[in-house]
């Protein structure tokens, strides 16, 4: 992470802010499965060395981080946005509905919000976009890390009933053994119907 991962959770309590919530989202990019986001409140002494943006982190350290935030958190919000409302409102449209969601999900609710990203989100909280937050806000980090464990727990049980596809492994994202499970199979009903890739092959839904 950058240097001073906490400038932005100090900068907003210096303006009299105490339940300041990181938000981030997973899953912008597939061809299918939802887009998670997740909020995240820190405690203001929190501390968990290697925390990072969730991308830059491996599989096996994002599932260690993810029970370590839980345990340490103050409050964790998650929204889901499903891919029936993706191809409706566009993928930007429900990334910020997700992001949304995770926000009306906090106990205690937040008097501030960073938000990763160069959009805010509807919300009548005072909030800052930040762009690459989750390697910037120790807040976003976290959120990071949640969003995107919680969205592969729920590409493995998807796989569970999609076999064909390996969204234990893919995720959803658009690898060639996945376009080429959707050439072969059609698509299923979690693909985006709107995403290049997955449109040529809704008339062979199944």
């Amino acid at each position: 992470m950058d240097a001073n991962p906490d400038q932005f959770e100090k900068e907003a309590r210096k303006q009299g802010y105490s339940k300041i919530a990181g938000i981030d989202e997973a899953g912008r990019g597939p061809l299918a499965g939802p887009v998670v986001a997740a909020a995240t409140i820190l405690p203001q002494a929190f501390h968990l060395p290697r925390l990072d943006d969730s991308k830059r982190l491996s599989p096996q350290r994002r599932e260690q981080l993810f029970d370590a935030i839980y345990e340490q958190t103050v409050t964790i919000g998650i929204g889901i946005v499903d891919p029936i409302e993706i191809d409706r409102v566009n993928i930007l449209q429900a990334s910020l509905l997700s992001m949304r969601i995770a926000v009306d999900n906090l106990r205690p609710a937040p008097d501030y919000l960073l938000i990763d990203g160069t959009f805010p989100i509807r919300s009548p909280v005072p909030q800052r976009v930040i762009k690459h937050g989750d390697r910037r806000s120790l807040s976003i980090a976290a959120a990071s890390v949640i969003a995107k464990v919680t969205r592969d727990r729920l590409m493995r049980l998807y796989d569970e009933e999609f076999p064909q596809f390996g969204f234990r492994e893919n995720k959803g994202y658009s690898t060639e053994k996945h376009r080429a499970a959707i050439r072969t199979f059609g698509c299923c009903s979690i693909h985006r119907k709107t995403f290049r890739g997955v449109k040529e092959y809704v008339n062979s839904l199944w």
